[in-house]
């Protein structure tokens, strides 16, 4: 199934992007009158008619609207970004193809990257998201320290995956209804950093008895949090 996106259609835009139009019209040849498949990042599927076959404006008709069938549970991942920025991007793309609701960066003592651009990223969002047949695009937040995000953060189930295989609580005994994931750089945490996680009501938690890359406890957290809600 070939989806594109407006996020702007519950705004009363009627037509595709730039790119989306280039993509609809010179790539897949599509003409006035056929029928094409959106989402607009907010729930919703839409089968509509093209109206205008302009390859740089798009224009459609709706003739459906559908709503996306809810995921049980709140599924939000605080994570470090790798210093690879590849890999970092390919975390999002899983993470979204599973299944998450929000993704925010933390910039930790430890963390290799300290600058971080999130437009590439939420555009691996959009493109997950189409790929996996989703209609909801996850919050992408913008990089803070880890001393500020804890300060802010709120939820009912709060867990730090951190390396430690004397912790006897994994991740998946205690996933409930509204989750957050916080997700250490290849350093991991410092004792301080999980010192004050822990002070701030966050539970620390195994993911398994293999020692993971950032990004793969990233896609394993996501992971539980999808079998488990």
């Amino acid at each position: 199934m070939q989806l594109f996106y407006q996020p702007e259609l519950v705004n009363g835009i009627h037509h595709l992007s730039a790119d989306e139009s280039r993509h609809a019209i010179k790539v897949l040849r599509l003409k006035l009158g056929q029928e094409i498949q959106l989402i607009d990042g907010k729930g919703s599927f839409y089968k509509a008619r093209i109206t205008g076959d302009n390859h740089k404006k798009c224009e459609f008709e709706v003739i459906e609207k559908k709503e996306e069938s809810k995921q049980k549970g709140y599924r939000h991942i605080a994570i470090a970004p790798t210093k690879n920025l590849d890999r970092t991007e390919w975390f999002v793309e899983k993470a979204v193809e599973i299944g998450v609701d929000r993704i925010s960066f933390i910039l930790t003592k430890n963390s290799e990257r300290k600058v971080l651009k999130t437009d590439r990223l939420v555009k691996k969002a959009i493109s997950a998201m189409k790929q996996s047949i989703k209609a909801t695009l996850p919050l992408i937040d913008e990089m803070v320290t880890i001393k500020s995000f804890l300060a802010a953060a709120d939820g009912d189930n709060k867990f730090i995956a951190y390396v430690d295989f004397d912790n006897p609580t994994e991740l998946k005994s205690d996933v409930g209804e509204d989750n957050l994931v916080l997700i250490g750089p290849e350093g991991d945490f410092t004792q301080e950093e999980v010192d004050l996680a822990i002070a701030k009501g966050f539970q620390k938690v195994s993911l398994g008895q293999s020692r993971l890359r950032t990004e793969t406890a990233g896609v394993a957290a996501v992971h539980i949090l999808n079998l488990f809600p």
